[in-house]
């Protein structure tokens, strides 16, 4: 399988990526700025890029080479990837990128970094990597991530070669989970469309079903709010919900952590860790480092679901606009509901009910109490008397 077929929906983009990987490198900018809403599959992007420029096939092959292998599980030692679970990247990360980037690759024809997320770099930050971004060493690539090249300063914007993403169909977004998670067609299809064009969030609702079902009990619940009582443990219940899923997301990826430790190590599942060995291996498990984890997936959970309340609206506001027809409603399910709710509210309103689902986002960026900001929230979508 090429390594081009795991990107989905993405097709300009990827003859684009492709023809440049196949060259001599002669037209090959150093320096790329992959763009693309969240879940279009950025860091995917770049990773396969990476992976073709790095491989003697391009990454062409219907079997994956080794290199293309270790480029992908993110184990090749030309190719670094520096991402980040704080809500910006700091300076010391960047320095160290920088020495990185100025060795020579030790295998492959370059040395290639990855930065996921670039417009979480304060501008002081974005400043230390700006000359290297300007002249590159003779064998490195950078690759940078964004949402927008407008969320990048201008600086780094002008000096780069910009690729945008679009947001994936359903349909393409639906195949791929048929592929690569064996769920069905009706239920492929069903999470392709709640998640919005988001891979990732398409994936986990496929693959987890308590996800799905919380989902399912937040648009229930918004769409029946009557009372502030309602909307106090609605947001109590969804709060409750994201601490859950933040912590079991958390304990999985300490687990694999742990496992993979003992695979590198030679250590069997019952063994007995080396004294030389248990400092590194506690710190896999590290309680600080865990519980800002949990914090940082239970805002991730908090931000999706203040997408899933605004499908709601937006599902209201398609129907005010007789546009059922041209582009669908996401929660087809709750569709009386939803029919209801458009006939209660005059347009303006949903605007206004927008307008404060952005405020509440904005509200946990700026990190206000989370439990304070959905109480707010909720009490403020109550119908108007």
């Amino acid at each position: 399988m090429s390594v081009w077929d795991s990107i989905v929906g993405q097709p300009r983009v990827v003859d684009q990526l492709r023809a440049v990987s196949s060259g001599d490198g002669r037209a090959l900018a150093q320096s790329w700025l992959i763009c693309g809403p969240p879940g279009s599959g950025r860091s995917h992007v770049a990773r396969a890029f990476a992976a073709a420029l790095e491989s003697p096939d391009h990454g062409l092959s219907e079997t994956p080479t080794r290199v293309t292998e270790q480029v992908l599980a993110g184990t090749h030692p030309d190719v670094t990837t520096l991402t980040t679970d704080k809500v910006t990247i700091g300076i010391d990360d960047v320095r160290s990128l920088i020495g990185t980037a100025e060795q020579t690759p030790s295998t492959a024809p370059w040395r290639i970094i990855i930065i996921e997320d670039v417009d979480r770099m304060l501008e002081r930050t974005t400043n230390v990597l700006l000359k290297e971004i300007e002249e590159p060493s003779p064998r490195t690539i950078w690759l940078l991530c964004a949402p927008s090249a407008q969320d990048v300063l201008p600086t780094i914007r002008s000096r780069t070669r910009i690729v945008n993403l679009g947001v994936p169909d359903n349909a393409d977004v639906a195949a791929y989970l048929e592929r690569s998670c064996g769920a069905d067609r009706a239920t492929a299809a069903r999470v392709a469309r709640l998640a919005e064009g988001h891979i990732g969030i398409a994936a986990l609702y496929a693959c987890d079903a308590q996800v799905l079902a919380d989902r399912d009990e937040l648009v229930v619940g918004v769409l029946g709010l009557a009372r502030a009582s309602q909307a106090v443990l609605l947001a109590d219940s969804l709060i409750a919900s994201a601490k859950a899923q933040a912590q079991a997301d958390v304990d999985r990826q300490a687990e694999r952590a742990q496992q993979e430790f003992r695979r590198v190590n030679g250590l069997g599942e019952d063994d007995r860790v080396p004294p030389s060995l248990r400092g590194m291996y506690n710190a896999l498990t590290k309680k600080d480092e865990l519980k800002r984890q949990a914090t940082r997936r239970q805002r991730d959970v908090l931000d999706r679901a203040l997408n899933s309340v605004a499908s709601v609206y937006r599902d209201v506001a398609v129907l005010q606009n007789d546009a059922e027809g041209s582009v669908g409603l996401v929660n087809v399910e709750n569709r009386k509901a939803i029919v209801d709710l458009s006939v209660a509210l005059r347009r303006e309103q949903v605007i206004e009910r927008l307008d404060r689902i952005a405020v509440a986002r904005r509200r946990l960026i700026g990190n206000v109490n989370p439990q304070l900001v959905f109480e707010a929230l909720f009490c403020e979508l109550l119908p108007q008397r």
